[in-house]
């Protein structure tokens, strides 16, 4: 029933890309890709070059001409784009502000006239950054963006929001919760995805504040949130935020140690106090329960354990000798720095 369709995914070579190309594929829309790929992942898509709904454009979302002609015929755009995670662009704050702020508002001013459906912008439930006391953020709840990378996903969405009634097409915002689970572009520097690889190698982890919150949700449950939106009744998503993930996946880091020690239980662990990272937030997630009907299928423990799954299966061999390709550390950009 999808067939009509073509979605454009742009940063679609990283860790969420492949697993949603899949997902919207196996639905009968057409995908078309448009990534850079500073990472080095071009073989993660490799897979899909057989199918002739599948189309890769490598190119920098931030370039307009590239852009325009990767907008050409398609129906509606999914931005995943950018440098991901708040160490990378506290790395690189020049890249930073050239890709993650200035180049996606520039591409949200491209998108206008081009008679697309939805627009679905992929955000972080870190933009509400410390949360008080045993609260829970809902959408409404004020933003507290802690981190370069949080500023910039709150400028685009307060740009997409002030469209209203300005633009030809319905843009939705998801505010993810922090990843988990198995990828072609596997990340080992998230923190389910971590601590499991950590532990079941019996090296000591390190967690800094584990009485801290976050919200987790797995990839395949990203992909069926994205597919909702893309599939929903107009009035119901358009110009919406949604908290993307569900009240089961709010964990401390302490949590999700004691989740995984039910696998492993000799894994060593040691314990800090005042880390980097000041985060702590619970999310409210019954606004898409409601609207888009969404559950997680997945939970955290069902992530552990297919990681550890996939360790004995010794998929991720390589990843100590490929860091870059397994985690989000080194760039080479014209202003990077």
């Amino acid at each position: 029933m999808n067939a009509g369709r073509k979605i454009l995914v742009v940063g679609g070579g990283g860790y969420v890309g492949p697993v949603l190309t899949e997902h919207l594929l196996g639905a009968g829309y057409g995908v078309r890709n448009m990534d850079l790929f500073l990472y080095a992942t071009q073989e993660v898509l490799a897979p899909f070059d057989a199918n002739p709904r599948f189309e890769m454009v490598q190119a920098d979302h931030c370039d307009r001409a590239r852009l325009a002609g990767a907008l050409d015929g398609v129906t509606d755009v999914v931005i995943l784009g950018g440098l991901v995670g708040d160490p990378i662009t506290r790395k690189y704050p020049d890249a930073h502000r050239v890709i993650n702020h200035d180049g996606i508002l520039g591409l949200i001013d491209t998108l206008d006239g081009r008679g697309l459906d939805r627009v679905v912008f992929v955000s972080t439930c870190s933009n509400y950054g410390l949360v008080d006391g045993d609260a829970l953020a809902g959408e409404d709840y004020p933003l507290k963006p802690l981190s370069l990378y949080a500023e910039a996903k709150v400028a685009v969405e307060q740009r997409l929001l002030a469209l209203a009634g300005k633009v030809d097409y319905r843009p939705t915002i998801l505010r993810f919760a922090t990843a988990f689970g198995l990828a072609p572009r596997m990340r080992f520097d998230l923190t389910v995805n971590e601590f499991t690889r950590e532990m079941y190698l019996g090296r000591e982890l390190l967690v800094y504040d584990s009485h801290t919150w976050r919200p987790y949700c797995h990839l395949g449950d990203f992909c069926d949130v994205i597919g909702r939106v893309l599939e929903a009744a107009e009035r119901d998503v358009a110009f919406q935020v949604f908290n993307a993930g569900g009240d089961t996946g709010n964990f401390t880091k302490q949590m999700i140690v004691d989740a995984i020690l039910e696998f492993l239980p000799d894994a060593p662990i040691r314990y800090e106090n005042k880390g980097q990272d000041t985060r702590n937030y619970r999310v409210d997630f019954a606004k898409i329960r409601t609207v888009l009907d969404f559950e997680p299928a997945y939970t955290v423990r069902d992530g552990i354990s297919e990681l550890i799954k996939a360790l004995d299966d010794q998929r991720f061999d390589d990843a100590d000798a490929r860091p870059n390709f397994y985690g989000n550390y080194e760039i080479d950009y014209p202003v990077a720095g």
